[in-house]
């Protein structure tokens, strides 16, 4: 049962929407930092948006990533993220593991976060976007 499973606080690890200028336009996508000096095992992160837009409530479909391995000091991209999605409230739910121990947090990006005035440079990946950790 969860209940009987210990969730240690977890540190080290960040997450970040950020944006790259492409020569089709801007791009924006997800990525996973990983600032401790061991590897992440079993890398399960889901992502969904939910809120009202329009007048109507919306919510996205669930989709669900996994990367077997993140070394220490890294980053992964995660997925690419579509800014029609930054009106809703995006949730990013990671768990992983270090040795044995299981390690789970939600990362959550309200509809608010990426106003302009909100986006710095991520030094970890060398983009702007919005970094929650």
């Amino acid at each position: 049962m969860k209940k009987d499973i210990d969730f240690s606080p977890v540190t080290g690890v960040k997450l970040a929407i950020a944006k790259t200028e492409t020569p089709n336009g801007t791009e924006w996508a997800v990525y996973i930092i990983n600032l401790n000096l061991i590897e992440l095992n079993t890398v399960m992160i889901t992502s969904r948006g939910y809120g009202i837009l329009d007048g109507e409530k919306r919510q996205t479909s669930t989709l669900r990533h996994m990367i077997q391995e993140l070394g220490s000091e890294s980053i992964a991209k995660v997925e690419s993220i579509d800014p029609a999605f930054f009106a809703l409230t995006n949730e990013f739910w990671v768990s992983y593991y270090i040795l044995d121990q299981i390690f789970d947090k939600k990362f959550i990006f309200t509809s608010g976060s990426f106003d302009p005035a909100n986006l710095r440079m991520i030094p970890e990946i060398g983009l702007e976007g919005i970094l929650h950790s």
